[in-house]
């Protein structure tokens, strides 16, 4: 019996029949193909440098951050850049990825940005008269190992002058795009739509078909996820050799060009999304200045690069590119020195929040449940303008290390609510482990959610956290009915102040009594009832993982 493929076998074959049919025909109607301007300007037309660096940053992935084993949910705590004090994390984090969307994203933009960066530098010499093998900077080989040292120095920079806990090798492709747009703006444009329609194809053939419905998300705004700092970073210093690049090699493109290109790079990659954390998970979004700042990037970039023979200030003989050049550099310093109060964090208060009944320790790290707390990672550097402050309170699951000088939010309570559940990964280099952060809740009607949450680790478990009462907003026959949350959520019928009855929420479809009052069980709803035959829905559930 000859097995059919089924409908997903047959859409993906379908795909990737398109594309190699779609491939032939563009090259049949092409003069000579792509093959020799690649070959002479790579060896043997392959982005050596690309790819190397892609296969390292796939086996941090997979091995030091353990991918392997847990592909989507690898682990992510010990690998950020926390602070100058914790060395393993500011070295890893420009190659560590906080997940398997994250890593191919960026690799994605890697093969196309870093292609066309390696491109415009070369694996052979170009001035005239030098012969290839003749020294370092003249073999291929020479030139590709250069440009993987390169690479993974631009990393290093990346850890060492982020902002924040980042982590991920963004800063790189920003670098990459950098170099690659002082040669070829427009072309780096169109790399960022090619590596777009590569990350469609990944998504096509992993899920060629996808049903799904209306569901309740909890959403951070987009923009308050983007690493502003760290891709700004990448792109100066990516600039910056460029700018040095083609002023050597006498390569400049036309400044209309290069303005146009720098300018739709930056809007396609949301360069403007210039933003600031408030208290109570808030943000704030300066759109109309983190736009207007793309022009002004553009245009500095546009004078750095071409050439004007004349002087900007004739007395002290100081060339306008000079001085454009001097700009760029100073906002590339600027741009790295914000990070280092930073990165100077070193817990002050690891035990804010921390209680033996709330927490559980693995190896070094405390993971605890905590409400409204100090945050201290953000107040680390005291910053009070009367619009923005350092004084920011937290709640969710918190992950602590005071020797590797962490303290972060790994799941906020809200997305806690949303999803029920958390897991979070902890460990090291040689060993990881993992604590269950669970949520449960009823919500009676009209008001907020009374709830707990528990931690789990192998055999221990922790009633980490229990809110307080909540009451619904009704009345029934003058009487009150409010949820309070524990090892067993009950209900409190109360009148005027007074407790007449407390009985524990049903499970199943059961039925219980307090306060005259009779609750039915109906899946996820409680109803009371009366007498006189009055039904009325007190709390719902708000979560059960």
């Amino acid at each position: 019996m000859v097995a059919v493929p089924g409908m997903e076998t047959l859409h993906v074959l379908g795909l990737l029949v398109t594309v190699l049919v779609s491939l032939a025909v563009v090259r049949s109607l092409s003069d000579g193909g792509v093959g020799p301007i690649l070959r002479r300007r790579l060896l043997l037309g392959v982005p050596w440098g690309t790819l190397l660096v892609t296969a390292f940053v796939l086996c941090v992935y997979f091995f030091v951050q353990g991918g392997w084993e847990y592909p989507r949910r690898p682990m992510v705590v010990p690998f950020r850049a926390w602070s100058y004090f914790y060395p393993l994390g500011i070295l890893t984090s420009p190659f560590a990825h906080a997940g398997l969307g994250h890593v191919t994203g960026n690799l994605f933009a890697t093969l196309t940005l870093a292609s066309l960066a390696e491109y415009a530098w070369g694996h052979y010499p170009r001035k005239r008269g030098v012969q290839t093998f003749t020294s370092s900077l003249t073999n291929p080989f020479g030139r590709i190992a250069l440009f993987v040292v390169v690479t993974l120095a631009i990393g290093v920079l990346t850890g060492v002058f982020a902002l924040g806990p980042a982590i991920g090798f963004s800063g790189v492709v920003f670098a990459f795009a950098g170099f690659a747009l002082m040669r070829y703006p427009l072309a780096t444009v169109v790399a960022v739509t090619a590596s777009g329609v590569i990350s469609l194809l990944y998504a096509a053939v992993q899920n060629p078909i996808l049903q799904q419905g209306g569901r309740s998300a909890f959403i951070t705004p987009w923009w308050a996820s983007i690493a502003i700092q760290g891709h700004a970073l990448g792109l100066f210093l990516g600039a910056t050799l460029g700018i040095l690049y083609v002023r050597r090699v006498e390569e400049r493109p036309p400044a209309v060009r290069l303005f146009v290109g720098v300018l739709l790079f930056c809007v396609a990659q949301n360069l403007w999304a210039v933003y600031t954390p408030l208290n109570g998970g808030r943000y704030e979004l300066y759109r109309a200045a983190g736009t207007a700042l793309l022009f002004v990037l553009a245009t500095l970039f546009a004078s750095a690069v071409v050439h004007v023979d004349r002087s900007l200030l004739g007395r002290f003989d100081v060339g306008f590119n000079e001085a454009t050049f001097a700009l760029v550099l100073a906002v590339t310093v600027a741009l790295a020195g914000v990070a280092i109060p930073f990165n100077l964090f070193a817990v002050a208060n690891p035990d804010a929040g921390v209680t033996d009944a709330n927490s559980i320790d693995v190896g070094d790290y405390t993971v605890f449940y905590a409400h409204d707390v100090p945050n201290q990672y953000i107040s680390s550097v005291s910053i009070d303008s009367g619009a923005v402050s350092s004084e920011v309170n937290a709640s969710g699951v918190i992950v602590v290390s005071e020797q590797r000088e962490i303290w972060w939010v790994v799941t906020s309570s809200s997305r806690l609510a949303n999803d029920g559940r958390s897991l979070v990964r902890v460990g090291g280099i040689g060993w990881r482990d993992a604590v269950v952060a669970d949520y449960s809740g009823w919500s009676p009607v009209g008001n907020s959610t009374a709830y707990v949450v528990y931690l789990y680790h192998q055999d221990a478990a922790r009633l980490a956290y229990v809110s307080e009462p909540s009451q619904a907003a009704l009345t029934i026959t003058e009487r009150n009915v409010t949820v309070v949350p524990g090892p067993e959520f009950t209900l409190r019928v109360t009148r005027g102040g007074e407790t007449l009855g407390e009985a524990a929420i049903p499970v199943g479809n059961n039925t219980t009594s307090a306060g005259d009052l009779t609750f039915v069980r109906e899946d996820r709803r409680v109803v009371a009832t009366t007498d006189d035959g009055t039904r009325v829905t007190v709390a719902t559930r708000a979560h059960t993982s």
